[in-house]
């Protein structure tokens, strides 16, 4: 595999197979050729121009034998260890001029000599594919390193499939190649015919298998990603070892990951400033909103108060309906804010010691307009320990369930109001007695502009439940809610005792 990464530029439009063994037989026969051309030279010269003792002329002919096995392989050497054998007994052992020995002595040394050439061979030999099997290791690392920092350059907003090639082909000087990314459907392909691999890319992605073709002499490998098949890789036969392969596929894997969550990222912090220029944009409308509208109540509250004489019934009736618009906008154009103000990052809490009873009561008046005849039935113990939160958005919290309550109960039924304490937290749980929430539906009734299918012509925004939550979730807690169709529902949430509040 010495050439895997090295030798592929002079391979580029020859077929694997057809191509290179040709080139590698020949080299062989040449290097067959050379071994021989030694053994004979050295015979020669020993032989006729430098005449030595046979002792002398076996350790040359093995030193020849160990050169030939360092600068070529077991082949070579193996056959230039046979070649030396049979000229050292034909032409150093007598008698001379024969393959027979005389001397039984000989026969010793003839056969100690062709062992120890044949072991000498193979041990350089050996010595020798280990040697490049180590440095072709040390390419393709290097080649799998340089690819890995060149995936960490892939930008996520061209197609990704494209950039893996061409990272690929830079590194790995591999010219024929062709990648398929399941997702996207994406398919790159380099060098190859991609209307037959298309298929192939397809099946080895859906199914998650290796397809060899012979024909083409390519094996597509699929990408896998957490036991997942996420696409295929197909490369050329030999081009990669086995170790190699699966890490440069493992290294694609992660690249396609890496690029995918680029790519979150990306939609993640357009999303976040969409949102943000959207709160801030609501944000200053809803607030340019509370000017006229605070100058038209002041002028209904103003027409209202005069005396009797001065407005007919009918008069006193218009400006009423305008004071009671002017409340229910103020009032959303107050949810439109911190709704704003949620989703804009900027909700900030000031935290302080407040008693339950006192949160409730505030909120009761606040909502005196609203509740009107309707029955609020208060069991709120006025000896709980105090609780650490954010006094005026909990009682925001407090008003947005009691005008749920209100609107989704009989005006015959009463609004329960309970507090108690429940460890280091106190209970507050707001029960209306309506038509009840569906279980289907009670996972939604927190979203925005929710409203339940069967009261869909009751007044209102459908944010006041969504703010609610999100103040709770401010402070660490959340809204639970029990409810069964035609039993009315229960909200209910906990507030953190305070630190040293004691009893009051």
């Amino acid at each position: 595999m010495a050439w895997a990464f090295s030798s592929v530029k002079q391979r580029k439009g020859i077929n694997p197979i057809r191509g290179f063994l040709p080139r590698r037989l020949g080299s062989l026969s040449l290097r067959i050729c050379a071994s021989l051309f030694i053994v004979a030279a050295i015979t020669f010269v020993l032989f006729r121009l430098v005449p030595v003792n046979a002792a002398a002329v076996g350790f040359l002919y093995l030193v020849a034998v160990l050169f030939i096995a360092t600068k070529g392989g077991i082949v070579e050497s193996t056959i230039a260890s046979l070649a030396a054998v049979l000229c050292f007994n034909f032409f150093f052992l007598p008698p001379i001029g024969t393959l027979t020995i005389s001397d039984p002595h000989n026969f010793i040394a003839l056969y100690a000599f062709l062992v120890t050439s044949l072991t000498a061979s193979q041990l350089s030999a050996r010595a020798k594919r280990r040697t490049k099997e180590a440095e072709a290791g040390r390419s393709e690392v290097e080649a799998l390193y340089s690819l890995s920092r060149a995936l960490l350059s892939t930008d996520p907003a061209q197609p990704i499939a494209k950039q893996i090639v061409r990272h690929i082909i830079q590194t790995c000087e591999c010219p024929s190649l062709a990648l398929y990314v399941r997702d996207s459907d994406e398919a790159c392909v380099a060098g190859l015919s991609e209307a037959s691999l298309a298929p192939m890319l397809r099946e080895s992605a859906s199914r998650s298998v290796e397809i060899r073709d012979e024909n083409s002499a390519l094996t597509v490998t699929p990408i896998r990603l957490g036991g997942v098949s996420i696409g295929s890789l197909a490369v050329c036969d030999g081009v990669f070892s086995d170790a190699a392969l699966h890490s440069l596929v493992n290294l694609v894997a992660i690249g396609l990951e890496r690029a995918e969550s680029q790519k979150m990222v990306t939609r993640a912090e357009v999303a976040r400033q969409s949102g943000e220029l959207k709160s801030t944009l609501l944000d200053a409308i809803a607030h340019e909103f509370k000017t006229p509208l605070t100058s038209i109540k002041a002028v209904t509250t103003d027409l209202l108060s005069l005396p009797s004489p001065a407005l007919d019934a009918h008069q006193r009736e218009l400006i009423s309906i305008v004071d009671e618009s002017a409340d229910r906008l103020s009032k959303l154009v107050t949810d439109a804010i911190q709704l704003a103000r949620i989703e804009g990052g900027q909700f900030r809490l000031n935290l302080s010691k407040r008693l339950p009873l006192a949160l409730v009561s505030r909120a009761l008046r606040q909502m005196k307009s609203v509740i009107d005849e309707r029955k609020i039935t208060v069991s709120v113990p006025d000896n709980l320990p105090m609780v650490c939160v954010d006094a005026e958005l909990i009682q925001l919290v407090i008003t947005h369930m009691i005008d749920n309550a209100l609107k989704y109960s009989p005006p015959s039924r009463p609004i329960v109001i309970e507090a108690y304490l429940a460890g280091e937290k106190v209970i507050m749980q707001i029960s209306d007695q309506g038509q009840g929430i569906a279980e289907e539906e009670q996972a939604r009734v927190f979203e925005k502009f929710y409203r339940g299918k069967r009261q869909q012509h009751l007044k209102g925004t459908g944010m006041g439940l969504a703010i609610a939550r999100e103040i709770m979730r401010a402070h660490g807690e959340n809204i639970g809610l029990s409810s069964q169709p035609g039993q009315g529902a229960q909200f209910s949430f906990a507030m953190p005792v305070a630190t040293g509040g004691g009893k009051s």
